[in-house]
Order: C-alpha cells, then structure tokens, then sequence
C-alpha cells in the first residue's frame, strides 16, 4: 500500500473499525500519517537522517507519542516528537534510547 488514496482509505477504515479517536501510520522514509475522527488526514514527513538500523524505531514512536500525551500535548504535538524520535533511533546501530535533550535539540536545530 503505497498510493496517497490507499493510505487515506486505510487510516479512515481502522478509525471507523476501531472505533478509534486517533490513528497514527508509519509509513518508513515517507513519515507518518495522523488520522483524526471528522478531521482531515496530516502528514508528518521524515527528516533526512543517515539511517544506520531501523530496531526499535516503532517502539520509540509509541513510547514518546504517549509520553507527549501524558504531559498535555495535543495529538499532532505528539505524533511530531515521535516522528522526530523515531528518527532519531535509526542513527544509531541495535537498540538504544533516546535522551530528552538530544530529541528536544534535534526539533529546535531542525527549526532554524
């Protein structure tokens, strides 16, 4: 599944199926794509990154998605973060965490 249309009828069936407030899609160097419930799909592309190991990437976009949630951000607010820490950990060789200031640091040096 690849095409804009397979990707948007997918988020919007898992929504509809799950029952779901949010749906969030990994979609590998083409970044994420949010779902919302009566909102329109948002795209959170990649950051250009020297990808060394993919490990543990998935887990990283759910742990910070919900730490970002937990601490008060709004869905896209969090599905950012996670994009970015996501990233982060494909630099790097096996399984390794993230520290906060090199994930808050990637996003601000990315803003400039």
């Amino acid at each position: 599944m690849n095409s804009l249309e397979e990707i948007n009828k997918a988020g919007q069936k898992l929504l509809d199926r799950l029952n779901a407030q949010y749906v969030l899609l990994t979609l590998g160097s083409a970044g994420m794509a949010l779902f919302e419930r009566d909102k329109p799909e948002r795209r959170l592309s990649t950051k250009a990154r020297n990808v060394a190991d993919v490990s543990g990437a998935g887990d990283t976009v759910i742990s910070t998605l919900t730490m970002a949630l937990t601490a008060g951000a709004d869905i896209y607010e969090a599905s950012y973060l996670a994009n970015y820490a996501g990233g982060i950990v494909c630099e790097e060789v096996g399984i390794s965490p993230i520290e906060l200031d090199k994930l808050f640091n990637t996003v601000k040096n990315s803003i400039k």
